[in-house]
């Protein structure tokens, strides 16, 4: 049975307007049926005669529309009449909006014919029809989780061999097992490989459970589904396609469900989307009247919907009741899961999406996987290792075969090779024994080798890289001097592959509002009938507060006013004063705003807050009240204002939402006199073209000036217009909306056109100015990022004078460069600007000589200048002119152009590059980008959700970037060269024994030694130093930003240094093996021994070597570095102390001479003479930026031990 209860007042302590008496119809009706049918708009009362077409009318585009109305004093009458309009029920205003900054491609879904073939149909309350065969659609459980108990060994091992490495190895392991190849024993030839492989299987198997811990705390809440006409308690796992569902107040949503039925009378629902978008303003959905006036027990019917698509902005649906002509249905009627029920007391729906079919879910994937520069170069040393290897693996064989053929005589007797069998034995008739030629024998003793020195390739690379990356995250999360105190956001790091990118960026592309800007508006000025009202000096904060039922309700927010402006509107008249107040009656009418009443401490005082999606209208309707006019009230179907005391209803006709195509909106209102009002607001550029300039040309004249001057100084502008419509116009209007509404094909398009059939020949009101300030240190870190060789460009859709007042502001524009604007309207004049941009930027540089007399360039090009360049390939002239610039400013840019610029900057140079911002409309430029960032912002999580690390405030790039970059560069490019050179030295002391061994691939060292090197003997150290250790103090990268430019040079990571480290890592294996062959080369010392002094002079060399280049000591660098040389040694004796293991007890033997410890000493003193040598000359003699920053650090005055990160302005305006 239908749930009781209504939604209750949106303001309890507004005492409630009179009801007007409701007129005779003539024809008894259910209540509900006489209510229009719900869309995605305020909805008035059809009269029984009226089609009913009409209320079946519903879109998903950004035009609503109000019904029509009759006649009080002709009940049959099906002509409409403004006067019983006004005592009609209609639906609310506050209406679903697209947000400004969402394309009109994602609102497309209504532009599509649904055919049944790309067509879904759900038979409401009949679940097992709607799921039977061949449908079968998904059940409504969630599974997040990868692996199962079965599956999970072979799918992580699968996903695991997914890196080439691994499978490199693997197939070592495999060649190990074959007889001819044993080289190592077999469980030594597989421990490197099942320890990676362990290691990284029990981190993605404690992952997996956290998953799947949740995925069942989700699949098991319950929600009320009808059953048998009784809504009974059901798992969420278990609710099917076709299900009636009924939600109350603050209960999430189980699935994706088209409303039929809500507690409010005209069908409307508020709804959260904070869990699908991260936006937390409430927005509306509605039930369609044929749905709300049937009981949810006794509704039957077919919903033929589209395919699960990600699309969370469109829906295209049709619904069926009993046979009755369909229904169409739209954005505005359908409830996606994830979403919270707000301020409404009950809403009932058809589940139409479960389960994985579900938005939420389809949208869940998260951000391109993207690598970094740095493991991109690795491949290329990886690559020269393996052709080292394949060379030592050559040589080795090649002088095996010139070997075996000169001793061909000696084969049969000498006991490696086993020529012949003398035991008669033989299972072949010539005597032979493990014996294949002399060919074959080669080709054994090269895949020997290869297994014998495949340490030369670092097993342990890759899984020491994921565990430094994960050291370096935390410690960016951690960091206090990222933590944003106004939204208590810390750092995000939502990619760990690409930290040490952030020390290479060259180029940052930053959208402006919300990024560098707050996007907190601030109302600021006003012109008003060509008159400027900008001076509130002597203004007061005000809020403009009224009184209702004893209680006091204030704006939450104050506005300061302009004294004279604020005069005019409450006791000025004739016709300016009329206009003035039309204008700000416009701003507290025309806008999608919610107002929601919230307690304080003193009970009879209340904050009235307004929501909605966009902050600019949140301003202007503060703004509004703060002057007199405000918006008490948003009800089914009417806003109440309260005009300096008096309040005043308005019946909402009609509201035509802002989308990007039209850049305005407009709201169609009866006023309280019967006359009805057209209000449209909107950007300047589009205003201008509908707006009557031979009604008042000087007004127009003043304010397109005024407009000029807003700008310049960084406002953001709308111009206001209105227009009184006649009842004809009114009804042709209604008629076209009712032929549009109802079209399934191209719906979208006719209703735009309906929208500008309407716009048309307004009378401009005047324009508002809004300031949205600059974000604390927004100069100042611009400033740095500059001083650290980093472009900046700033990529706004904000008009060109907003654009370059904010570029002064912040510093990214300076009174010295000299700017190249490229502002066409026409392929042709944008073909002879990029022309001359060229010839200016060629002219400049052959005046200057040198970098010092350089004129910097700013670039300043327009959205529509770029249309024409890359619709016209002219790409590499821009590219051409923007990079010979210091500065480059796009305005009125696309999301898509966004992500073509930084395209444009990635496809011609190797130099990174990096993309923030904070809205939708950034998503595509952040993913294009090498680095990506997300703001938390104002305008949802989309940007962060797709990006690579988040963060609160824009200045915070300068510690990321200039610090923990820095660092992150350093350490990972010094722990990659450091693990090479450690392998390939060890693969070098084997490689000279075998030189002495008949090429036999025997070897002194234990095998476990050789296994062991690369996990236990010398892995902490590197792991440990690459984490914590610094090159440089935070203080000294801050305040010399110049210090950055190593990263982008690439001075740590590079193939001279790669050669460099391979040279020393030769001549200390030299060392290594050597010295002690020589000093017992005429001795009776056993292979054993020899080969415990050749591992643990190898590990005390290695690990010397990295304690010379540490620069930060901590007690847990010193632990881990003498550790693991202690630990070493440790393991050299207990392997040693194994009576089955070869070199039984010969540690204890060698250890007891001094021989053995001298040699120690020798080897570490010759070893390292090179490496300390060339460090000593290469820091005094030939030093870089780091290493003289290095020394004065040494001698740095206290003083500086307050420097600030970024100096903090708080008082800059944009």
């Amino acid at each position: 049975m239908r749930p009781d209860g209504k939604l209750p007042p949106p303001h309890p302590s507004l005492a409630p307007l009179p009801q007007r008496p409701q007129q005779a119809t003539g024809t008894d009706m259910d209540p509900h049926a006489r209510l229009p049918d719900p869309v995605p708009s305020p909805i008035l009362k059809h009269s029984p005669s009226i089609s009913r077409s009409l209320r079946s009318a519903a879109d998903t585009s950004s035009v609503t529309f109000a019904a029509d109305f009759r006649s009080p004093s002709k009940p049959e009458s099906t002509s409409p009449s403004f006067d019983s309009f006004r005592t009609a029920r209609s639906r609310p205003s506050s209406v679903s909006r697209s947000s400004t900054r969402r394309s009109a491609s994602e609102r497309a879904g209504s532009q599509r014919d649904l055919r049944d073939e790309d067509a879904r149909f759900v038979y409401i309350n009949d679940a097992p029809r709607t799921n039977a065969p061949p449908a079968m659609f998904p059940d409504n459980s969630i599974r997040t989780s990868k692996y199962s108990v079965l599956t999970f060994i072979p799918r992580n091992l699968y996903e695991q061999f997914h890196r080439v490495a691994y499978i490199y190895f693997l197939i070592l392991a495999v060649l190990n097992f074959v007889p001819q190849l044993l080289v190592l024993s077999k469980e030594a030839g597989v421990l490197p490989l099942a320890f990676v492989l362990g290691v990284t299987a029990v981190k993605d198997a404690y992952e997996d459970w956290r998953r799947h811990r949740s995925d069942k705390n989700e699949n098991n809440r319950t929600a009320s589904v009808l059953a048998d006409g009784v809504f009974r308690p059901k798992r969420w796992k278990d609710i099917q396609v076709g299900d009636v569902v009924r939600l109350v107040a603050n209960e999430t949503l189980p699935c994706d469900m088209v409303l039929v039925s809500t507690s409010d009378p005209t069908g409307v629902a508020y709804i959260q989307t904070i869990n699908l978008d991260g936006e937390s303003n409430l927005k509306t959905r509605y039930a369609k009247q044929e749905t709300m006036s049937t009981p949810p027990e006794a509704l039957a019917g077919v919903i033929k919907c589209e395919k699960p698509n990600r699309n969370i902005y469109g829906f295209l649906a049709t619904v069926d009741l009993n046979g009755r002509r369909a229904i169409s249905l739209g954005t505005s009627n359908v409830m996606l899961r994830g979403c919270e029920l707000k301020n409404t007391v009950w809403a009932i729906g058809v589940a139409v999406y479960t389960g994985r079919d579900t938005k939420v879910v389809l949208n869940s994937s998260g951000a391109p996987s993207k690598r970094s520069r740095l493991e991109t170069h690795m491949n290329r040393e990886i690559i020269a290792l393996a052709v080292a290897l394949v060379v030592l693996c050559s040589v080795v064989s090649l002088l095996a075969g010139i070997w075996m053929g000169d001793h061909v005589d000696q084969l049969g007797i000498i006991p490696f090779f086993h020529k012949y069998d003398y035991s008669g034995a033989a299972a072949h008739d010539d005597g032979r024994y493990n014996w294949y030629g002399t060919g074959a024998q080669v080709v054994f003793t090269f895949m020997s080798a290869v297994i014998q020195f495949q340490v030369m390739i670092p097993i342990g690379l890759i899984i020491s890289m994921e565990l430094i990356r994960v050291g370096q995250a935390y410690f960016m999360v951690q960091d206090n001097r990222m933590f944003d105190e106004k939204s208590q956001a810390r750092f995000q790091c939502r990619a760990l592959n690409i930290n040490e990118d952030l020390g290479q960026i060259k180029y940052v592309f930053s959208d402006k509002t919300g990024t560098l800007t707050q996007n907190r508006m601030e109302f600021r000025c006003a012109s008003v009938q060509g008159r400027d009202f900008s001076e509130t000096d002597g203004g007061e904060e005000d809020g403009h507060a009224v009184q209702a039922d004893g209680v006091v309700l204030r704006p939450k927010t104050a506005v300061t006013t302009d004294p004279k402006l604020a005069a005019l509107l409450k006791d000025g008249m004739g016709a300016k004063a009329s206009r003035a107040r039309d204008l700000f009656l416009a701003l507290a009418t025309c806008n999608t705003i919610v107002p929601i009443v919230e307690d304080t401490v003193n009970p009879a005082a209340k904050l009235v807050e307004y929501q909605g999606e966009s902050p600019d209208e949140q301003a202007l309707v503060y703004a509004a009240a703060a002057y007199g006019h405000k918006l008490v009230e948003r009800t089914s179907g009417h806003i109440v204002v309260d005009v300096f005391g008096t309040r005043q209803r308005f019946d909402v006709l009609g509201l035509h939402e802002f989308d990007s195509d039209r850049k305005r909106m407009s709201v169609i209102i009866g006023c309280p006199d019967k006359t009805i009002k057209l209000f449209v607001k909107g950007a300047d550029s589009s205003m201008f073209g509908i707006i009557d300039k031979t009604l008042n040309p000087d007004v127009v004249q003043a304010t397109e000036k005024h407009l000029h001057s807003y700008s310049s100084v960084g406002l953001r502008t709308l111009v206001i217009g209105v227009r009184e419509l006649s009842q004809s116009e009114f009804q042709e209007w209604q008629m076209a909306y009712e032929k549009a509404s109802t079209a399934l094909l191209g719906r979208g398009n006719l209703l735009r056109s309906v929208a500008a059939n309407i716009e048309r020949n307004m009378r401009l009101l005047g324009a508002s100015g809004v300031e949205d300030k600059l974000q604390d240190g927004v100069p100042e870190a611009i400033e740095k990022l500059r001083e650290a060789g980093i472009k900046v460009w700033v990529l706004t859709g904000d008009k060109q004078e907003t654009a370059i007042s904010i570029g002064y502001s912040c510093k990214l524009l300076t009174r010295d460069m000299t700017q190249i604007v490229i502002n066409s309207n026409s392929r042709e004049s944008c073909r002879k600007s990029l022309d001359d941009a060229i010839s200016m930027v060629n002219k400049l540089r052959s005046l200057s000589t040198d970098s010092q007399s350089r004129v910097p360039l700013a670039l300043i090009i327009d959205g529509n200048s770029l249309v024409y360049i890359f619709d016209t390939d002219r790409e590499e002239k821009l590219f051409e002119v923007a990079i010979a610039c210091d500065v480059v400013l796009c305005c009125r840019v696309a999301p898509l152009q966004k992500a073509g610029i930084v395209d444009l900057i990635k496809k011609r140079t190797s130099d990174m590059t990096l993309a923030i911002g904070d809205g939708a409309n950034d998503v595509s430029m952040i993913q294009m980008a090498d680095v990506g960032i997300g703001i938390s912002g104002q305008e949802g999580r989309q940007a962060v959700m797709a990006s690579d690390f988040a963060m609160g405030q824009f200045r915070f790039l300068v510690p990321l970037l200039l610090v923990h970059g820095h660092w992150n560069y350093q350490r990972m490019s010094y722990m990659i060269l450091y693990n090479f050179y450690r392998n390939a030295t060890f693969v070098f002391v084997l490689f000279w024994y075998v030189l002495y061994t008949g090429y036999t691939l025997s070897t002194a060292i234990n095998e476990w030694s050789s296994v062991l090197y690369s996990v236990v003997y010398t892995s902490a150290p590197t792991v440990i130093v690459a984490i914590l250790d610094k090159d440089l103090s935070r203080r000294t990268l801050l305040k010399y930003p110049q210090l950055y430019g190593a990263g982008q040079r690439e001075e740590s990571y590079n193939l001279r240094l790669f050669i460099f480290i391979m040279v020393d890592s030769v001549w200390q294996s030299v060392v290594v093996f050597f010295i002690p062959y020589l000093a017992y080369k005429n001795s009776a010392i056993d292979s054993a021994s020899l080969g415990d002094l050749w591992t643990l002079s190898v590990v005390i060399l290695v690990n010397i070597h990295l304690a010379m280049d540490v620069i930060r000591w901590t007690w847990i660098t010193h632990a881990v570095i003498w550790g693991s040389i202690v630990a070493t040694w440790i393991c050299v004796i207990i392997i040693d102390s194994i009576p089955t293991l070869p070199g039984f007890w010969a540690i204890y033997e060698v250890m007891g001479t001094a021989l053995f410890w001298a040699l120690l000493l020798a080897v570490i003193v010759v070893g390292m003479i090179p490496h300390f040598a060339a460090k000593a000359i290469r820091e005094h003699f030939m030093p870089n930026d780091i290493q003289i920053a290095r020394e004065m650090e040494k001698s740095q005055d206290s003083r500086d031990a307050n420097q600030p990160e970024v100096q903090m302005s708080t008082s800059t305006r944009a």
